[in-house]
């Protein structure tokens, strides 16, 4: 048995207790206000009140928070890593810069960076991606705690790596929703209605990800707005990251833009 410590039992952190408690782990979960107290009640875990009880005697500790400043401040600011045992290996989940994950390192913890691609039911299947960056024994240590919700589990280089691949991926999803608002603008002066359309599209060589969630939705705008505060979050890492490593955005620059929708919020609550 793996001893576990989970901090962030949020959307995707709480269907993650469960599956790794259904995998024999025992789970220790941070839950610091009596409201987050009472929701977890339920759940087959250990439920702490401070962070360093997370990091007592545990072997693996999750973050799964929402921004890369709430890693910051769970792992610079904080007693978690002064409570993590030797040997123990930190799994940051939150998509954010990779700097932070090597800040973390610094201090001399075993930290692996592993940003998903999915949503509460593909944990609750066990089907989340996980792109995960890290060295190789480290992240063999923690690949059977990560196949409790994670399939595939992609080992795709040394620390840092995960949040990249991650960048790369999200900006990708948000260029192919910008070019789909400039098709359905296209359409329109076509003649067309945008859901036949789109609909239609899913059917030919333009599918794609982010145009089953249109149609889901009905238009791209409307998709665009409910991926809007996950997506805006982590397109500004993109592009502070970009901008100080001296990358090119190119072409995808403007798509990012058309696929921002006005007034949209930034702050994260998913990831595509």
């Amino acid at each position: 048995m793996t001893r576990v410590g989970l901090v962030g039992a949020g959307r995707m952190g709480r269907p993650m207790v469960r599956r790794l408690a259904e995998a024999g782990h025992g789970v220790r979960v941070l839950a610091r206000s009596a409201e987050a107290r009472t929701a977890l009640a339920q759940e087959p875990a250990r439920v702490v009140g401070r962070l360093a009880e997370v990091g007592e005697g545990a072997d693996v500790v999750l973050v799964c928070v929402h921004t890369d400043e709430q890693v910051r401040q769970v792992c610079l600011d904080s007693a978690l890593l002064d409570a993590l045992p030797n040997g123990a290996v930190l799994v940051v989940h939150t998509t954010g810069s990779p700097h932070t994950v090597e800040a973390i390192a610094a201090r001399g913890v075993q930290v692996v960076d592993a940003p998903v691609s999915g949503g509460p039911p593909d944990v609750a299947a066990g089907h989340l991606t996980l792109f995960v960056g890290g060295a190789d024994d480290t992240v063999a240590r923690v690949r059977p705690v990560l196949r409790g919700y994670g399939d595939p589990v992609l080992h795709v280089g040394p620390l840092g790596a995960g949040q990249r691949v991650k960048l790369v991926n999200n900006t990708v999803f948000a260029a192919q929703l910008g070019l789909l608002a400039h098709a359905t603008r296209l359409g329109a002066q076509l003649g067309l209605d945008e859901r036949p359309l789109l609909d239609a599209l899913t059917h030919g060589s333009a599918s794609s990800r982010a145009l089953a969630g249109a149609v889901r939705r009905g238009s791209v705008a409307e998709f665009a707005r409910a991926t809007a505060e996950f997506l805006g979050k982590d397109l500004d890492v993109v592009r502070a990251v970009a901008a100080e490593l001296g990358a090119d955005l190119g072409a995808l620059a403007r798509m990012l833009d058309a696929a921002t929708p006005a007034g949209a919020p930034t702050t994260a609550a998913g990831t595509p």
